[in-house]
């Protein structure tokens, strides 16, 4: 038994029920991460593997105290965003990045659930505007395809235009910025990590599946929060993309291992990986 602190990554999002997605998914990323993980809930939603039919946000004011007490009393390294749910708990995201600037924030801006009854959004259309405030205040930024479209009013198809949309993310303000290729096309699963010096092209076979999943963009965003959440402090280029490339791989082998829980998307399993060691560390 040993008296050291456990470093640990805080989420901040929604309840899925389902355990497929969400601060649910998030919290078993930074486990698999080597953190111990925390949520704060900011949005309760109606929904299952089959589909998300409502949505709920919580009161910012309630979601501060949350995440104050949190803040206060466990030893918060690193901490993402992810679905929101209203204009003023973004805003409320945006001000705790001021509050806690020495804690470095990954944003999944969550809009829309894979699969979603009509009408059902898990952030409006309004709230993009502040969204991109929050973008602007990011370590890292993680959207697919169709958030990064939302919040640069830009195609993203090709390759390419992901390139173009996340050199632009950095134009925004974020310090990196990640876009996810999974749902563009091709035998690899290509996702563009941009900061402000370089690119990289981060590459994983894309899994063959019976069936499509949801939680790839929380789990992704959360391991990657979680790896940075063992080397407290300024993240340089290094420790980003070695975190980053550590949590794509994992992500792929979660895929390759997700499973039927029930009816509609099949769940991710995601597992403590033999590779938890500090980044920086050889572990590839």
């Amino acid at each position: 038994m040993s008296d050291a602190v456990r470093p640990c990554a805080l989420s901040v999002a929604g309840l899925d029920p389902s355990g497929g997605a969400g601060f649910l998914a998030d919290i078993k990323a930074f486990h698999a991460a080597g953190a111990w993980g925390c949520a704060v809930a900011a949005v309760l939603t109606v929904q299952s593997t089959a589909g998300l039919a409502s949505v709920h946000p919580i009161d910012s004011s309630l979601v501060r105290a949350q995440v104050e007490r949190i803040f206060r009393h466990q030893s918060i390294r690193a901490w993402k965003t992810g679905a929101l749910g209203s204009s003023d708990n973004v805003a409320l995201a945006v001000a705790l990045s001021e509050e806690y600037p020495d804690a470095p924030l990954v944003v999944d801006p969550v809009i829309v659930a894979t699969r979603t009854d009509a009408g059902a959004r898990l952030l409006d259309t309004e709230a993009l505007s502040i969204l991109r405030r929050l973008v602007s205040r990011s370590t890292l930024v993680t959207p697919n395809i169709e958030e990064a479209e939302a919040l640069l009013g830009a195609r993203v198809t090709t390759l390419e235009e992901a390139r173009a949309a996340a050199l632009a993310l950095v134009s925004m303000g974020a310090s990196a910025a990640l876009v996810k290729g999974g749902h563009l096309t091709g035998p690899m699963a290509v996702d563009v990590l941009a900061t402000r010096t370089k690119i990289h092209f981060v590459e994983a076979p894309r899994v063959a599946l019976a069936g499509d999943f949801h939680g790839g963009g929380c789990t992704l965003s959360a391991l990657i929060t979680g790896r940075l959440a063992l080397r407290p402090g300024m993240v340089d280029e290094e420790l980003l993309l070695d975190a980053v490339q550590w949590s794509k791989r994992l992500l792929s082998r979660a895929i390759e291992a997700s499973a039927r829980v029930g009816e509609g998307l099949r769940v991710l399993a995601v597992m403590e990986s033999s590779e938890v060691v500090a980044p920086g560390v050889s572990g590839r």
